[in-house]
């Protein structure tokens, strides 16, 4: 299972090559680096304890590894749980590392067989060999230019995978109860995606509507490499769909707001004590007479740039208090990187991926179980499973076209 026989040897000759073919000087330290620690998750591996402790909750696979790990704690077992949370996150790690390799040496290999085409035009001994080669170098060529933006995804990926979590936000826009029912649908869509990829999820504030669904759901996702994979999903969703409620069999179309901003770390955003004005009251909607008694929801407003938000998720003041923070602190850093790119406006790269908020980017069409995609114009069917979270497809054909 652990074996490192598919990949290609992690040996100083082969980092020598990938420099002689092209690989930039800044790329392959981290190529270096990737390798070693690759070998190093190898020999962790090795330890036996680790393994034993995984198995007992790895079985039977058709369970989660975290319904597993409740299992065993609840059957008194003699288990490490350290060592299964260890497993697991090295587990994690590998599979990812696993992705690079095998990019870098695709891509190895690509070079070398240019080299050996321009090698053959440039002998003209073999006229047969020469028309092989005129005919395939010019894929190979495009081949390398693909191979290349995608290692170059993945060492990107590695990197905002250590910039920790994102902030989605997730709101009504035309369509009244319909639209506050489909924001329910987004959110279970990207709750499921969530657990499928290990992240975790945590509720910062909510406005949920009478009739079911949210007028607004803001919430955290961490513990992986999230940025990557959820940056495609800013901008506007619209279904189109016969509400529950409509008599005639009429098709109503409805939208939905996805806000997608990473959470910056402590020292990219400063909020002196000055700035804020922070007010408490008492928490709406659902919980009973200890939520709405108590004063333990929070808005904070941030006076220089007249943004607020508001946190009620919690039934600890101090708690929702963070949690606005957090938000607050999200939307002050997507402002900045907003105003720096208007000002490098002619330097900014078009890419799938960073649709502004305005921009409709995806319709959900019931009566044709249809999922369009308007900034790569494809289309998917099944949509009942893809908000059960079956988004794979989609974010993949999304990346690709990034890359194209």
């Amino acid at each position: 299972m652990f074996s490192s026989r598919s990949f290609p040897p992690l040996s100083r000759k082969r980092d020598s090559v990938d420099e002689e073919e092209g690989l930039s000087s800044l790329t392959m330290p981290e190529i270096k680096a990737i390798k070693k620690e690759y070998e190093e998750i190898l020999q962790k591996f090795s330890d036996p304890r680790l393994i034993s402790d995984w198995n007992k909750v790895d079985e039977p696979r058709s369970s989660s590894p975290t319904s597993s790990l409740e299992r065993v704690r609840k059957s008194g077992s003699s288990f490490d749980f350290a060592n299964a949370r260890v497993f697991k996150e090295l587990l994690k790690r590998k599979n990812f590392l696993e992705k690079i390799i095998t990019k870098q040496e695709e891509l190895r290999e690509t070079k070398s067989k240019i080299e050996e085409n321009k090698a053959i035009l440039s002998t003209k001994e073999d006229p047969e060999l020469v028309s092989l080669a005129q005919e395939e170098l010019p894929s190979l060529l495009k081949q390398q230019k693909v191979l290349e933006k995608e290692l170059k995804s993945l060492l990107n990926d590695g990197k905002s995978e250590e910039k920790g979590s994102v902030i989605v936000e997730i709101r009504a826009g035309a369509g009244g109860d319909e639209a506050c029912l489909f924001v329910g649908d987004l959110f279970r869509m990207y709750s499921k995606y969530a657990q499928l990829q290990n992240w975790q999820q945590k509720i910062l504030n909510s406005h949920p509507a009478e009739i079911g669904g949210f007028k607004e759901i803001i919430f955290e996702l961490k513990n992986g490499n999230v940025f990557s994979e959820m940056k495609y999903e800013g901008g506007v969703h619209r279904v189109q769909r016969i509400p529950q409620t409509e008599k005639s069999g009429r098709i109503h179309t409805s939208t939905v707001s996805v806000a997608v901003l990473l959470k910056p770390k402590s020292a990219q955003i400063k909020i002196g004590p000055d700035d804020l004005k922070i007010d408490f009251y008492r928490s709406s909607g659902p919980g009973g007479q200890y939520v709405n008694k108590r004063e333990t929801a929070v808005r904070i407003t941030h006076l220089p740039t007249g943004l607020v938000v508001t946190s009620q998720t919690e039934r600890n003041q101090l708690r929702n208090k963070e949690d606005a923070l957090a938000i607050l602190e999200a939307r002050l850093l997507e402002k900045t990187q907003r105003e720096e790119e208007e000002k490098v406006k002619g330097k900014r790269k078009d890419q799938v991926g960073w649709a502004k908020r305005a921009e409709k980017i995806r319709t959900y069409n019931f009566p044709h179980d249809r999922v369009t995609d308007h900034r790569i114009k494809k289309s998917w069917h099944n949509i009942e499973g893809i908000l059960n979270g079956k988004l794979e497809l989609i974010i993949k054909a999304l990346k690709r076209a990034e890359l194209s």
